[in-house]
């Protein structure tokens, strides 16, 4: 009975299962199941000594009581004991539901001598400072549930453990961990010429553009290309004009920096908004945030065929180095080549190299990052552009 899984008990109850059932009622109480047990145990014991020895000293005399103790402690040892509680631990459900048939109605029937036996016994532990004796719920930490899931093996898909490991995870991970950062910011100046404005929004490689004027922590909002299209098909070509444009902005949702993946879940889906601006406590933009960047945390990456397409920040030279935009994020830099670069400072690899040397490289430099070694091959805009890498055998 104390070897159930208790967990596969709750669902096996939940399901129906009349066995488990009988059992988790019993598991409520431990102490009346423990005292229950005991006291039969304790009876049959006691009843087997006195008998053994009454039949020792008859057959064999004064030797009889030492004849008795020593071979009931083997029969009960290897017959009551060892044996029958080392198939119980084996094979705990098969003997604990068919048990539970006997137990239940013995528990009504003994109810009385096991509630004064557990009425002593539970005041003598509360005089020695030991309370909650009754069943408590099980109770997992994220750490322990953790653990579960990776040792829960063939019983759960692979694929299926690190989707919910990724979500335990979430709760260590940052909105400025994914973030797009604000130097990668596809935005247009609202005080652009308007031809230009929409040359832009045709071009734009995504759905959703941020409109900033002169500058980009002076933002406007977002538009969604849809809803520009029905605009301008709305007025005509010729009568559409920047305030035509400005009707269809939508409301900026901000992001506090350091706020944690699943609270911004959250938020993402009380506050009805797919995409938000990161902003520091200055009110300064840092970057841009997606609920599909949070998805694609717990999912990976999204894709429209079987195999995971390689990344657009890493490439493969013919002498099989990699050649790596500086600006991948450090953590999507690690998924991709099993590295582990620290991610509690800057969250990008230029940012990274720049902490690292503690000035802004020249092409060619060499460096080594965390035992690996790095070479800068290209430098612009005072960061490092590209970076050149051994990978790991």
């Amino acid at each position: 009975m104390m070897s159930l899984n208790r967990y596969r008990l709750r669902h096996l109850a939940q399901q129906g299962h009349r066995g488990a059932s009988r059992a988790e009622a019993l598991l409520q109480r431990p102490d009346r199941l423990i005292g229950l047990i005991l006291i039969g145990n304790n009876l049959v014991n006691i009843l087997a000594s006195a008998i053994a020895t009454i039949i020792g000293q008859r057959l064999f005399g004064d030797w009889g009581i030492a004849i008795a103790t020593g071979a009931l402690t083997m029969v009960v040892l290897i017959f009551a004991e060892v044996t029958p509680k080392t198939l119980a631990a084996l094979h705990p459900e098969k003997l604990a539901y068919p048990n539970s048939l006997v137990l239940k109605p013995l528990m009504n029937l003994f109810y009385p001598l096991v509630w004064l036996v557990n009425l002593i016994s539970n005041t003598l532990l509360r005089l020695l400072g030991v309370h909650g004796v009754h069943g408590k719920g099980d109770h997992l930490s994220a750490e322990e549930l953790r653990s579960v899931v990776h040792e829960a093996g063939a019983m759960i898909p692979r694929r299926h453990r690190e989707m919910l490991v990724s979500i335990l995870d979430l709760e260590k991970v940052t909105v400025e961990d994914i973030m797009i950062p604000r130097a990668e910011l596809y935005a247009i100046d609202i005080n652009d010429d308007y031809r230009a404005i929409i040359r832009q929004l045709t071009h734009s490689p995504h759905t959703r553009v941020l409109l900033y004027r002169d500058n980009i922590d002076d933002v406007v909002g977002f538009v969604h290309l849809s809803d520009v299209l029905r605009l301008l098909t709305k007025e005509g070509q010729r009568e559409a004009d920047k305030a035509t444009l400005l009707r269809a902005v939508r409301e900026i949702y901000f992001i506090p920096e350091g706020t944690p993946l699943n609270v911004q879940l959250l938020k993402f889906q009380r506050a009805k908004e797919r995409i938000g601006l990161v902003v520091d406590e200055y009110g300064d933009i840092q970057g841009l945030v997606t609920l599909e960047d949070i998805l694609e945390e717990i999912v990976g990456d999204f894709t429209t065929g079987l195999q995971t397409p390689p990344s657009d920040d890493i490439t493969q030279e013919a002498d099989g180095r990699l050649l790596v935009d500086a600006s991948i994020t450090l953590r999507d830099f690690n998924r991709e080549t099993a590295w582990e670069l620290p991610t509690d400072g800057p969250k990008t690899l230029n940012g990274l190299i720049l902490e690292q040397l503690e000035d802004i490289p020249a092409p060619g430099t060499r460096l080594e990052v965390a035992g690996h070694h790095l070479e800068v091959v290209e430098v612009a805009e005072n960061m490092v552009k590209f970076v050149r890498i051994q990978p790991n055998d």
